[in-house]
């Protein structure tokens, strides 16, 4: 880590409760986040990451969804203390979200400037042709081409890349001290997606803000992630530096994630696939929740979930296969 965390979440727990009983959407996730590093969250879809996100915002989805147990620290903190109102001036100005798909993000019937002001104008007072001119300024920093002009556009007016730069704008035109990004470039072709990811980064070098980057794709990891954080079925079973991760993989699971990524460099008639699927959220396993998906799992694996297990002073994991180290 390369300093003292600016975020600290320890054993957060999000449950959702419909009729059919509870769904253990997030269950026991801990990690910290220091200044100007970055952090992958990775898994599969389904296994908590966005409901991660959303509960260190708390905008779980309400009534069906509760923030149960667990503390999210910030800046000494806890945000799970503080009262509505006092979110809604710490969401944008200390901790800020890029949400999955800008087409739902942005509001059809609204300019650009218009959703770009008032989120501005939310945390800094000012007049009308200020906030615009810092409107136009932030949009300059993420690089959109003519942002005088496309200021007055609405959203339908823009290609998808754009889009995401205003989305990408909106986040970060308060100076957030955290970014959660939720799988930002997913709607991007590849060209676009590595200019964005190479923005950010750039936008990251010159405020040192933090950056949670939510994902699927180890490739993004590896170009933008200092850390990463591997999550299945509600639960991190693997942390460690991307080096020791992607080097020296501890848990069966994010072995197989590795295993799945094709290598150009190799020809293989099938391509690699993690057998089985994971458990409903309505009837999850006693034990690892990986055990029923793992080929080394045995009983124990099936009845007890595994403690953490530490190999380096990064490099964590949840396994019974390394009590033996």
């Amino acid at each position: 880590m390369k300093g003292e965390p600016i975020l600290e979440v320890r054993d957060l727990h999000t449950y959702f409760f419909p009729r059919r009983g509870v769904v253990k959407a997030v269950e026991g996730v801990s990690f910290s986040l220091a200044r100007g590093e970055t952090l992958g969250l990775v898994g599969e879809s389904g296994c908590g990451k966005t409901m991660t996100a959303l509960s260190l915002l708390r905008l779980v989805p309400q009534p069906a969804a509760r923030i149960v147990r667990g503390e999210v620290w910030l800046e000494g903190e806890n945000l799970l203390e503080k009262s509505e109102r006092e979110m809604r001036q710490i969401r944008g100005r200390q901790i800020s979200m890029i949400l999955q798909d800008p087409q739902t993000s942005l509001n059809p019937v609204f300019t650009i400037g218009d959703q770009l002001i008032e989120a501005i104008a939310i945390h800094q007072r000012g007049r009308y042709r200020d906030l615009l001119q810092r409107a136009i300024e932030v949009l300059r920093r993420v690089k959109l081409a003519g942002p005088e002009q496309r200021i007055h556009n609405y959203p339908h007016q823009m290609s998808g890349g754009m889009k995401q730069r205003v989305v990408g704008a909106i986040a970060i035109s308060c100076a957030p001290k955290v970014l959660i990004a939720d799988e930002p470039t997913t709607a991007l072709d590849v060209t676009i997606q590595l200019q964005y990811l190479n923005l950010l980064k750039e936008i990251q070098a010159q405020t040192q803000m933090a950056i949670l980057f939510i994902t699927h794709d180890f490739g993004v990891v590896a170009h933008m992630c200092d850390r990463v954080a591997v999550m299945y079925a509600g639960r991190i079973v693997e942390t460690g530096s991307v080096r020791d991760v992607f080097n020296q993989p501890l848990h069966p699971y994010t072995q197989a994630l590795i295993a799945s990524v094709p290598r150009m460099t190799e020809r293989v008639e099938r391509l690699y696939s993690i057998e089985g699927q994971p458990p409903t959220p309505y009837d999850l396993p006693p034990g690892c929740r990986f055990a029923p998906r793992c080929p080394w799992a045995d009983t124990r694996c099936h009845q007890e979930y595994p403690p953490l297990f530490q190999v380096n002073q990064e490099h964590t994991a949840d396994c019974w296969r390394l009590e033996s180290l």
